[in-house]
């Protein structure tokens, strides 16, 4: 993987960005987003703070890349062959992720980052929030072209109930995330009565 565009320098090795990144998460989960500090990473992952901020403008940007990668990993874009099994998929799997503390943690202090730093915010809108409406975008559009997706909510909507009740429970309510959610939420989003 080569550096960020923009940026000069050598190309990252992967096994050093993953050891950073895992520092970070580490670190984050033992002192709070508040404690975390490039020089503790670098202490941590052995690597030197010149590389951290070579290859990542902050210590959010550091945790930013590490949620962009699990959510990648975790977070498949199905295609169980209907809209509600793909729907139910997609949701089990976001959920299962939004539900585990240390992502929770991560989400929930990048997110307050993104209020404080607005080029912060840019790029978390950019590189995970817009990438995650994409990813349940493609749920719908392959709805669309079987023709099992409903004609309400339209498909803006539906993604923003999703994250939106996503969000405002790990955010405001701290109400879990859970299978009978997913299943209110398939209910309302798949329903044909309108």
């Amino acid at each position: 993987m080569n550096d960020q565009p923009g940026r000069p320098g050598r190309k990252r090795s992967e096994e050093s960005r993953l050891a950073i990144i895992a520092a970070a998460v580490e670190l984050t989960l033992e002192v709070g987003y508040a404690g975390l500090t490039i020089e503790g990473i670098a202490a941590r992952s052995g690597a030197g703070k010149q590389t951290i901020y070579r290859w990542w403008p902050s210590k959010a940007d550091v945790l930013l890349d590490a949620l962009v990668a699990k959510a990648e990993l975790h977070i498949p874009v199905p295609d169980e062959g209907t809209y509600e099994a793909d729907l139910r998929a997609f949701l089990g799997s976001t959920f299962a992720l939004g539900s585990r503390p240390q992502v929770v943690d991560l989400l929930r202090a990048l997110m307050a980052e993104a209020q404080i730093d607005s080029e912060f915010g840019e790029r978390f809108r950019e590189m995970f929030l817009r990438h995650r409406r994409d990813a349940l975008g493609t749920v719908l559009d392959q709805a669309r072209v079987r023709g099992d997706l409903p004609a309400s909510p339209p498909p803006e909507t539906a993604i923003d109930i999703v994250f939106g009740t996503l969000w405002y429970r790990i955010l405001a309510t701290r109400r879990d995330v859970d299978q009978q959610l997913i299943e209110e939420l398939i209910a309302l989003l798949t329903r044909r009565d309108r």
